[in-house]
């Protein structure tokens, strides 16, 4: 423990709380950076932290500062990672030692997060949509380090299901089989991102803030590894046509196989191209279910503290 003392840095809000049994919920921050432009992405920031204190929850915002690992930021430091956009480090797993001893900056990916999250004592995590398997992933093996944290590092992520940029069937198999629950919120259809229908069963519905809390204490009864799932529509008068969006990703996953984008690269790019495809309508969207996450998020962390 007094190793990563020199690498993890709790907030003193979090701190307190953690200390108090008060609810948490962990923030990831590649949404600041790579998620929007300035100073878009720092009003975002800033609100869904608003909207988690609202909710009876401490907001942590997590990223990676001067090769720190960070539970909890303050406005300057989101302002900063806001400012600084696509030039911080996209930071999943891999990059999390050598950002830390060269004592660099990273914006977390879902994966990242979740293991400063687990680090820092926070069980829930409230986000966008987490990666998943890539079309096209049968050749290219592009599968997103986020589902394989999902099956071992122990923090319930909310989000409005995977990003519909991806596959979505394959990215549910993934998730089988490393044995990942995949919980619907009031809903037994997966989500998919800007909407609330993609054809898909989750494997549960669960209907109440309480009842997720329950499904992931008995998780950590049992003592089985890795996270929970849950997957919460995107409300009704935010949610996009689903004809409509599947051509924008259409057109945006063309255009990046022609200009050869790959890797951690691909999700930045064909969210940017849908969003001029659909002159900001996709922005607006994806705005609108972060929000809707974190009211959720906040519920399940002051339920989940109950228990503990």
């Amino acid at each position: 423990m007094n190793q990563l003392k020199q690498y993890l840095e709790i907030s003193p809000a979090v701190q307190e709380a953690l200390a108090a049994n008060k609810p948490v919920v962990a923030l990831e921050s590649t949404i600041i950076s790579h998620g929007m432009p300035y100073p878009k992405n720092v009003e975002t920031a800033l609100k869904v932290e608003q909207i988690i204190r609202d909710n009876g929850a401490v907001p942590a915002t997590i990223a990676i500062i001067g090769g720190k690992l960070r539970a909890g930021l303050s406005k300057d430091e989101i302002d900063y990672l806001g400012q600084k956009g696509l030039s911080v480090t996209k930071a999943s797993r891999r990059d999390l030692p050598v950002l830390a001893a060269r004592g660099e900056d990273g914006a977390t990916t879902v994966a990242a997060t979740m293991i400063i999250a687990n680090l820092a004592g926070i069980s829930v995590f409230a986000t966008g949509g987490i990666g998943g398997v890539h079309r096209g992933a049968e050749t290219t093996m592009d599968i997103s380090a986020d589902l394989e944290e999902l099956s071992v590092t122990p923090v319930m992520v909310v989000c409005a299901g995977a990003k519909s940029i991806l596959d979505l069937g394959l990215t549910l198999e993934y998730l089988e089989t490393k044995g990942v629950s995949v919980l619907g919120y009031q809903t037994e259809e997966l989500p998919a991102f800007y909407t609330r229908k993609s054809g898909f069963k989750v494997d549960y519905r669960v209907d109440t803030p309480a009842e997720l809390a329950g499904i992931f204490h008995a998780k950590e009864n049992l003592n089985l590894k890795g996270g929970l799932l849950v997957t919460n529509p995107i409300p009704e008068e935010f949610a996009m046509d689903s004809d409509y969006i599947s051509k924008s990703i259409e057109e945006a996953c063309k255009e990046a196989e022609k200009l050869g984008v790959k890797g951690k690269d691909t999700t930045p790019f064909l969210l940017d191209k849908i969003q001029k495809i659909t002159d900001g309508k996709s922005l607006d969207a994806n705005i609108h279910l972060v929000y809707n996450n974190a009211v959720l998020g906040a519920k399940v962390a002051g339920e989940l503290s109950k228990l503990k």
